[in-house]
């Protein structure tokens, strides 16, 4: 496979037999998770709710408690992305490798600790709301993605790279156009994780004034309802899961024709 090639991956568009193969392999997930949804609503149609469940699970409440999630879901995965890819990418430079390990492992600082640990003593330095639960979501999602985009760039073949340079590529071009193009399947492995660390993560953000849909879980639990409860666990896991697999489409369809 010559540089050229690699780098026109991209630009080609899928031919028919590529689509029905993405069909194949991801029309399953999102039949689960509808049924597993209209289950849970029939459920609850069923159900005869008291005056605090009514509450909980109105559509408005559920809503805006699910728009408080997938918002602080996406501003973590944002800023994981900028910061790890970029720093994973710095430190596959041969002037910055000798960081490595000392990034990797200050990056498993935030994962080794305990989520709800963590959360609370950023609350008690930085005060609680949106922007602790935040960078505590950050901190505890960034490994995964720092690690896979130095595992995937490392892993490009060098006679790949000797022949873009071998061209007359510069090492951004070398970059932009064969490490990270054959890459992108590993460091989106990377952030799929991330994806559902951050979704179940930020069920904790609750207990620091964060919203989401933790609300309705430890509503559930205190409160002895059940149906808050399950609602509040299937929405947590459907998001989670309907975030993975997204991520895995996007994988596939951004994975380099000869990888497939």
């Amino acid at each position: 496979m010559s540089a050229s090639s690699v780098a026109s991956h991209q630009a080609e568009v899928a031919p028919p037999s590529r689509w029905r193969g993405l069909l194949r392999r991801h029309a399953t997930m999102p039949l689960l998770l509808a049924a597993a949804l209209l289950v849970t609503y029939l459920w609850l149609r069923a159900s005869k709710l008291d005056d605090i469940e009514q509450r909980s699970l109105n559509a408005e409440h559920l809503l805006r408690v699910t728009r408080q999630h997938i918002s602080i879901t996406a501003m973590t995965t944002l800023f994981v992305v900028l910061i790890a890819v970029s720093g994973g990418i710095l430190l596959t430079r041969p002037v910055l490798r000798w960081l490595t390990p000392y990034a990797t492992a200050l990056a498993n600082v935030g994962q080794a600790t305990p989520a709800i640990g963590l959360l609370v003593l950023l609350s008690i330095w930085l005060g609680i709301g949106a922007t602790t639960a935040l960078i505590g979501l950050v901190a505890y999602s960034v490994l995964p993605v720092l690690r896979n985009t130095i595992v995937g760039i490392d892993q490009v073949d060098r006679h790949l790279i000797e022949a873009g340079r071998g061209i007359g590529m510069s090492p951004i071009a070398v970059l932009f156009r064969i490490e990270l193009p054959l890459a992108i399947p590993v460091i989106l492995a990377g952030v799929r994780t991330a994806l559902v660390l951050a979704v179940g993560v930020a069920t904790l953000a609750t207990f620091i004034n964060a919203g989401g849909l933790g609300g309705l879980i430890v509503t559930g639990i205190k409160l002895q309802r059940d149906p808050v409860l399950i609602t509040g666990a299937v929405l947590t896991g459907a998001l989670a899961l309907t975030l993975d697999w997204l991520g895995g489409v996007l994988s596939d369809l951004l994975r380099p024709r000869g990888l497939d």
